[in-house]
């Protein structure tokens, strides 16, 4: 291929400079194949490598293989990487829809749930929030909510939520509008969740990586909830508490899958 953009290429290019401000950037492979699988609206999605980008759907996701072929435009390499921020190792992006914020609040909100919601508050890392999303979104997790000033669909927790924002409802609210269901909130003071059942309309809360919960957060909680953590440990990983929280959830409520 030439280094311009020429037919559907060049159209794809157009549709791209129109829609980007306003779209969720899918960055990579993985992150257009869960968000084609989970019902995205996806106007526009490009590849340096249209034959390679497909071998990778048969061997990987072959039940979106027809949506990805009716897709992707080729584009030359150095139109790909002026489109993204940095080139992934898949050479794929495209532009999704985001998902609209009051259906998003009424999934959030209807009762009864059959699995809980998870809350982060205040969170700081990017990548952390995006690992937390697809944590949730493997376990059919009603929804991940964040407070704090960090937009949960920014781009560097789309990536690290790999496309799978669209399998589950997220949005960014304050303490005083989180869903309704008991609150357990996560706290090293609180009582040990092994000896717990985590109801399936429960909403699980998580504390900053750095400051823990926040005094609003902290006030608003039903229990307090702690993990079994060996002593001189300081803390885990904020992904690695939601998921083992998660898990305890599933082997003790109602997951089904």
């Amino acid at each position: 291929m030439t280094d311009s953009a020429t037919g559907p290429a060049s159209a794809a290019v157009t549709d791209w400079h129109r829609l980007v401000g306003a779209s969720v950037l899918l960055d990579g492979f993985h992150a257009l194949k869960h968000a084609v699988r989970f019902g995205a609206r996806i106007p526009v999605a490009v590849t340096t490598d249209r034959r390679a980008a497909l071998d990778l759907a048969d061997e990987l996701a072959p039940d979106v293989r027809e949506t990805l072929d009716a897709l992707l435009a080729e584009v030359p390499e150095t139109t790909y990487t002026s489109l993204v921020p940095r080139a992934h190792p898949t050479a794929v992006a495209a532009l999704a829809v985001r998902p609209s914020r009051g259906a998003n609040l009424e999934a959030l909100a209807r009762m009864p749930r059959s699995a809980p919601v998870v809350v982060l508050d205040d969170p700081r890392n990017l990548g952390n929030a995006g690992a937390v999303i697809r944590l949730a979104a493997g376990f059919g997790a009603t929804g991940v909510v964040t407070t704090g000033t960090v937009d949960p669909w920014h781009p560097t927790v789309v990536r690290g939520g790999a496309g799978l924002h669209f399998a589950t409802a997220v949005e960014r609210l304050t303490v005083a509008e989180l869903p309704p269901g008991p609150v357990f909130a996560l706290d090293p003071e609180g009582d040990d969740i092994r000896g717990l059942k985590l109801p399936d309309d429960a909403v699980l809360a998580f504390g900053s990586e750095r400051s823990g919960l926040s005094p609003e957060l902290r006030a608003r909680a039903d229990r307090l909830v702690s993990l079994p953590m060996r002593s001189q440990v300081s803390s885990y990983n904020l992904a690695t508490s939601v998921a083992m929280t998660l898990y305890h959830w599933s082997l003790t409520g109602g997951a089904d899958f």
